[in-house]
């Protein structure tokens, strides 16, 4: 169950799900006799609205899921931040 940010810096109480962010990710289930390994199972991670505004999560190639800073928008695109006609440039 999800009860404070995922962001380790932060760890604010969860409270209301309408401020943040939920990621959900399908992560390995640690191996034990009854689970007999490469099981996995969905869980569920939150990032308040604070840190959502800066921060994402993301799963690794390894299956760790880790915070990351989001990728700024207007670099993957130039023209995103742009309001038509304006003269910025």
């Amino acid at each position: 169950m999800v009860n404070q940010c995922a962001n380790t810096n932060c760890g604010k109480p969860l409270h209301y799900l309408r401020e943040g962010r939920i990621f959900v990710f399908d992560v390995p289930v640690p191996d034990t006799p009854e689970t007999k390994g490469g099981k996995t199972r969905l869980q569920h991670f939150w990032l308040c609205g604070r840190c959502s505004e800066t921060l994402a999560m993301e799963q690794t190639s390894s299956r760790e899921v880790r915070v990351v800073v989001r990728k700024n928008k207007a670099a993957l695109n130039p023209a995103a931040g742009k309001v038509p006609g304006s003269l910025a440039s």
